[in-house]
C-alpha cells in the first residue's frame, strides 16, 4: 500500500466532489508542482478529514478568502459552497461575519465577487 498515493488519489476525488467542472481545468506546466502540493495538502489531507462536514469546511474556506483578500479563489468557492449545501442566503452570512474581523474593503470585494459568481451561475440556469 502507498499512503502517498493515496492521499493524491483521494485528493483528486476530494477536489472533483467539491469544485466539480471548476476541478477540470488544466493547470499550466509551470503551476504543476504547486497544484500537486495543494491536491495532497489541501484536498487529501485537510478537506478528506472526518472532523468537519464539507459544508462547515466551506463556510470556513470562505471566511478565510474574505480576510486575505483572494477574490479569485473565493470566487472558485463560492460555487463550490453551494455544492457543499451552504445556500445563497447563509454564503451572505458566511461574508457578513468575515466582514466584522476583516474589515470594510475585504467584505465589500466579497460581496462582489459572490455576486458576480452567482449571477454567472443563474445565467448558465437560464440557458439550460
Amino acid at each position: 500500500m502507498n499512503p502517498a498515493g493515496d492521499v493524491h488519489r483521494r485528493g483528486a476525488e476530494v477536489r472533483r466532489e467539491v469544485l466539480g467542472p471548476l476541478a477540470e481545468r488544466p493547470p499550466k506546466p509551470f503551476a504543476e508542482p504547486f497544484r500537486e502540493w495543494v491536491l495532497n495538502a489541501a484536498w487529501g489531507s485537510v478537506w478528506d478529514r472526518p472532523g468537519l462536514d464539507r459544508r462547515t469546511r466551506s463556510a470556513v474556506t470562505l471566511a478565510a478568502l474574505v480576510a486575505l483578500r483572494c477574490d479569485d479563489e473565493l470566487a472558485m468557492h463560492v460555487e463550490a459552497a453551494l455544492r457543499n449545501g451552504l445556500t445563497r442566503d447563509e454564503i451572505a452570512e458566511v461574508l457578513l461575519h468575515a466582514t466584522v474581523y476583516a474589515g470594510a474593503p475585504a467584505g465589500n470585494a466579497a460581496f462582489a465577487t459572490a455576486a458576480r459568481v452567482l449571477e454567472e451561475l443563474d445565467r448558465r440556469e437560464d440557458r439550460a
